[in-house]
């Protein structure tokens, strides 16, 4: 039996290229769980792992996917049978492991949660690896002691997914959202998800060589990373957190332990990759019960197996908004 999938090959001078192929069954890798996926999405690993590997591709040919929703096909694991709805996000699938570029992927059973009540597999996929890193980094925040009324939480990078997926979580909650971009074309967007500041991102990216601003925000969500965050920290209010997510802005930190020091600001890795099974499962309940789904609906464009190659290209280069949700079978 044959499906289709996104192959990315690489030829003897190093070069890659991206095809969606039919492909026997018998390739897929070993797994406990046979999955027919229902719909991936876009994420910016995606990007590298289509193109140039980043280093993250272990051998090729590849299907990339970091992350999946459909129904199980065929399971060795009890705790879950044929037709059951299933998500999986992170453990290195579609990097080093064959991911949801694909009508079929085979995974091992501890990858993969049940999805929760309230979602289907397009809604989980428009929440995806963004959305449940967003939602990682909130649960993180509460639990250093963030409330609504504290004062104003920080959104950087606030149009890409993680950044979309947290204006909206956060906003229902009844937080009050700053969010930053560098694409003031899309402060309409961030307001309809519930952004009540637009902050934009030159205000933030310039470096200053005071290790204390004026106390500003009560908590921040951080995809970017660099000289930025290490502004934002000298800006918090004292004992506030900043949840770290991404490094778009680069991976180096070049700021002061005075922040830490002097107002007791917490600086909180999140990693969404290797996270327990809990973990996730307390997530991705919080993500049906606490991000409304009129606003996931506005942030969602579709594609199919065949835009990818593109789409790849533009998620590296910062020219997608919001999520981007893949009908594999489109």
């Amino acid at each position: 039996m044959t499906f289709n999938a996104l192959i990315v090959e690489k030829n003897d001078a190093g070069n890659t290229s991206a095809s969606v192929q039919q492909v026997e069954e018998n390739r897929l890798p070993e797994g406990d769980v046979t999955v027919a996926v229902d719909y991936s999405t876009v994420n910016y690993k995606d990007g590298l792992c289509i193109g140039p590997g980043g280093g993250l591709v272990r051998n090729y040919p590849h299907v990339p996917g970091i992350d999946f929703a459909g129904t199980v096909e065929t399971s060795t694991d009890k705790r879950y049978k044929a037709g059951d709805k299933v998500i999986l996000t992170g453990w290195r699938v579609g990097e080093a492991h064959w991911g949801g570029y694909a009508q079929k992927a085979r995974v091992k059973s501890d990858w993969l949660v049940p999805l929760p009540d309230g979602l289907d597999t397009r809604q989980a996929m428009a929440v995806g690896t963004a959305g449940f890193t967003a939602m990682l980094a909130v649960l993180a925040l509460e639990n250093q002691g963030l409330k609504t009324g504290n004062g104003p939480v920080l959104v950087t990078g606030a149009a890409g997914g993680v950044g979309s997926v947290a204006t909206a979580i956060l906003a229902n909650l009844g937080y009050e959202v700053a969010a930053v971009t560098g694409r003031l074309e899309a402060a309409n967007y961030l307001k309809s998800l519930g952004a009540t500041q637009i902050v934009a991102r030159e205000d933030l990216n310039e470096t200053t060589k005071r290790p204390l601003e004026a106390e500003t925000w009560a908590g921040c969500i951080d995809a970017v990373g660099g000289d930025m965050l290490a502004r934002i920290l000298g800006q918090m209010k004292y004992g506030a957190s900043v949840a770290a997510v991404g490094l778009a802005g680069g991976m180096a930190l070049h700021a002061t332990v005075i922040p830490f020091l002097l107002r007791g600001v917490n600086l909180l890795g999140i990693d969404s990759v290797m996270q327990p099974y809990d973990n996730r499962v307390k997530a991705w309940q919080r993500i049906a019960t606490d991000l409304p789904m009129e606003q996931l609906e506005a942030m969602i464009s579709m594609a199919k197996l065949a835009d990818l190659s593109g789409l790849g290209a533009d998620i590296l280069a910062g020219k997608i908004k919001g999520r981007v949700v893949v009908d594999v079978n489109a």
